[in-house]
């Protein structure tokens, strides 16, 4: 499998959406960015590490992580490796026992920032759900494919609202997609 390592970039809330926010990794370069929906609660937790508190010190996943680090015979990686269900499909994968067990894609970049463990994407997956990385823009692209039902309904009708007919065709066919794909 050809993957590329990526970094995080950062993290924000989605407007109008209640509690849920985007955790942006970035290529090497810093010239593809890969948009992933996480919630409110992942997001503080992150934002925790981000501004350094002392409070992270004493818990659980810091914790765990010395425990981990006291190990030194544990290597891992995570690697992101198709979409499943409109979410990321991610690994945690010990590169000695050659093990892996699933792992929610923002807990995963959670863990990555604790630990320092490397977070990997499939090549071929990251050139299709990535969008082009501009440094300070606003708005982020957000893959259809990963967002939640709901998400896709909200969107359709903020498009209908505001006669974007391009994006409501596009939102509709993915609905019917997914209707469709539950009906086999």
């Amino acid at each position: 499998m050809k993957k590329e390592k990526l970094i995080f970039g950062g993290i924000s809330e989605i407007r109008g959406s209640d509690g849920m926010g985007l955790i942006i990794l970035l290529d090497e370069k810093k010239q593809r960015q890969l948009s992933i929906v996480c919630d409110k609660t992942i997001l503080l937790q992150i934002q925790l590490r981000i501004e350094k508190s002392s409070v992270t010190k004493i818990l659980l996943p810091e914790v765990l992580a010395r425990q981990f680090k006291n190990n030194a015979e544990l290597q891992y990686e995570l690697i992101i490796d198709g979409i499943v269900d409109e979410q990321y499909r991610t690994l945690l994968y010990n590169t000695k026992t050659i093990e892996s067990t699933l792992i929610r894609t923002s807990d995963a970049v959670l863990l990555s920032l604790i630990m320092s463990i490397p977070i990997y994407i499939e090549s071929s997956l990251m050139s299709r759900q990535s969008a082009a990385y501009k440094k300070d823009i606003k708005g982020v692209s957000i893959p259809i494919n990963t967002i939640s039902d709901t998400m896709l309904s909200k969107a359709l009708d903020k498009a209908i609202k505001e006669e974007n007919y391009e994006l409501a065709s596009r939102l509709r066919d993915e609905i019917l997609r997914r209707k469709n794909r539950q009906h086999f």
